[in-house]
């Protein structure tokens, strides 16, 4: 059999992925996207968090178990995020990346080193088999005096301390934006208390304490993030070779994404079928991350999805990534092992797992700027 990306087996197309410890590749069916069912990526409402019913939590949290172990994708409504503050940081989003490209690159990610700011489109390749994304972005990082859980950054320990990677540079260049950063802050504030909540419930979820997680999650790894796909005329889209965002996975333990209403997030199924994960309206959308499903010894799945952008209007999305204290040297839950069911995995923190990752996409992204 061919290990070649782009080989094609009896309706299947290679496709390549990067992980933290180099390429992996999967076989896809040729097959067009097809809609989910609603088992593949359930809608699941969020409202029992916020009560103070444990019975409920609990039930909440087998719904969940089911999702994250199955396709590992999941809808959640009565969220508890203020439309207001949604809206707000979409019109943040629209205003940034309205603006003209010399103003968007005052906070190029260049200028910093933990990847905060501005990536233009055609500047990244998520999955060599795939193309260029078709993407512009910018991101802000964990700073502990914007944490909801107020948190005196001159107090922040000293094993912690190196692995804080929110950049100032973000916030300094875009000043000239009214309202911009107020909109960004409140949003990830926002998500970081859902979050915080969450995790409680995936704690449930894995026969642990409600509260197992919380003192791993004081500074956490909390990525905030605009997506831009440009809209593309029908001749653009007819004949591009590129994709909004190739096939990935995410990091960290879970991504909260609220997406606009035009579509184009694709899920790859335990078939190798693309599913599409079709906006509903008021809900985000929830996965789960590498650094998860490593805790669980695969039993939660971190599962390959991407942005297929051929749209002739703009796309939007707004993914906030969620994952443990950086520092933070975390291996096989205990509650996931047992005599059948040794640790396949060694402790790493959440930090390096991120890094590791990073070096190999940048080495990769280097390689395709020389071919492109």
């Amino acid at each position: 059999m061919s290990t070649t990306p782009q080989a094609k087996q009896a309706g299947f197309v290679k496709l390549e992925l990067r992980t933290a410890y180099g390429p992996v590749y999967r076989n896809v069916s040729t097959n067009p996207p097809r809609d989910a069912r609603s088992d593949e990526i359930p809608l699941i409402d969020l409202s029992p968090i916020y009560d103070d019913d444990l019975e409920a939590r609990q039930a909440l949290a087998r719904t969940i178990r089911h999702a994250a172990e199955n396709t590992g994708f999941f809808y959640i409504r009565n969220h508890g995020i203020p439309e207001a503050v949604i809206q707000a940081a979409l019109d943040a989003s629209r205003a940034f990346f309205a603006q003209p490209e010399d103003k968007k690159m005052l906070v190029s990610k260049a200028k910093g080193k933990w990847y905060n700011g501005y990536s233009a489109k055609n500047t990244a390749m998520a999955s060599p088999s795939e193309g260029l994304d078709y993407r512009e972005s910018f991101s802000w990082r964990y700073e502990p005096q914007y944490d909801p859980d107020p948190k005196d950054p001159d107090a922040v320990p000293a094993e912690v301390r190196p692995y804080i990677r929110g950049e100032n540079y973000v916030w300094e260049g875009t000043e000239h934006l009214a309202g911009f950063k107020k909109g960004c802050i409140a949003y990830w504030q926002e998500c970081l208390k859902l979050a915080r909540r969450l995790v409680g419930v995936f704690a449930l979820c894995l026969d642990l304490p409600e509260t197992y997680f919380d003192a791993v999650t004081t500074y956490p790894g909390s990525d905030g993030v605009f997506n831009y796909y440009p809209a593309m005329s029908p001749e653009d889209a007819a004949k591009s070779q590129d994709i909004g965002l190739g096939s990935h996975t995410d990091l960290q333990c879970f991504t909260l994404l609220w997406q606009d209403m035009n579509g184009g997030l694709q899920v790859l199924n335990k078939e190798g079928q693309w599913i599409k994960a079709t906006p509903l309206e008021g809900t985000f959308v929830v996965n789960i991350g590498d650094y998860l499903m490593r805790l669980t010894n695969d039993r939660m799945r971190s599962t390959v999805h991407r942005v297929y952008n051929r749209s002739t209007v703009d796309r939007y999305s707004m993914p906030f990534f969620f994952g443990f204290n950086f520092n933070e040297k975390c291996g096989v839950l205990p509650s996931c092992v047992d005599d059948d069911n040794p640790p396949k995995y060694e402790p790493i923190s959440c930090g390096d797992w991120c890094q590791l990752r990073f070096q190999q996409t940048d080495m990769d992204n280097t390689k395709a700027a020389a071919v492109y």
